[in-house]
């Protein structure tokens, strides 16, 4: 069986070198060893995640369908961009409510349980976005997830990418092919 990807960025700008650097990541998905989905955080609005307003009327209906897509993946690929040396709040929203039950049934982060998941960030400084990789690696796992070791920090994002979306240091672009294959590597071990 090939691992199934699920690839998106923790930001809704249109232009943002996050989503360029998940769309140049998924283009390097080898069609023979997985699947990729890349989606557009953009697409699924949520309100900001609020206890009382998930008692009131149960979980929005853009984080089912977020908790679906997350179900039929084996693994997660994510670039965070990094807001004031943190994790941007839509995608901070988003691992939230994708977090709740949708019933009572339901195991507890049944969504996240057992993915792989896989971090890039991109900023226009020169850390690359460095400290956000840390608390997002936290996050995910401390909810059930395995993040591989292998990430990848772009710095100088705004002129890394050529007109075509590739990127144009190819250090850089090794680097990101590299944490493609590992985890697309690490994933198909994990399902077979």
């Amino acid at each position: 069986m090939k691992p199934k990807i699920l690839a998106f960025a923790g930001s809704a700008r249109q232009d943002s070198c996050n989503k360029k650097l998940i769309r140049f990541a998924a283009s390097l998905v080898d069609a023979e060893l997985a699947e990729i989905t890349v989606i557009d955080l953009a697409d699924y609005p949520l309100p900001l995640f609020d206890q009382d307003l998930e008692a009131a009327g149960g979980l929005p209906e853009n984080a089912k369908k977020l908790k679906a897509l997350m179900r039929e993946h084996h693994a997660l690929l994510i670039s965070s961009p990094e807001y004031n040396s943190g994790i941007t709040p839509l995608q901070k929203n988003v691992i939230d409510w994708c977090s709740r039950p949708e019933s009572d049934d339901e195991p507890p982060l049944d969504c996240y349980n057992g993915k792989v998941v896989g971090l890039m960030a991109a900023s226009p400084g020169g850390l690359g976005g460095m400290r956000v990789l840390r608390q997002v690696r936290e996050i995910f796992g401390n909810i059930n997830t395995i993040v591989i070791p292998d990430q990848v920090a772009l710095g100088g994002a705004y002129g890394a990418f050529a007109e075509n979306g590739s990127l144009t240091d190819e250090g850089s672009a090794r680097r990101v092919q590299s944490l493609v294959d590992r985890l697309i590597t690490v994933t198909t071990k994990l399902i077979a």
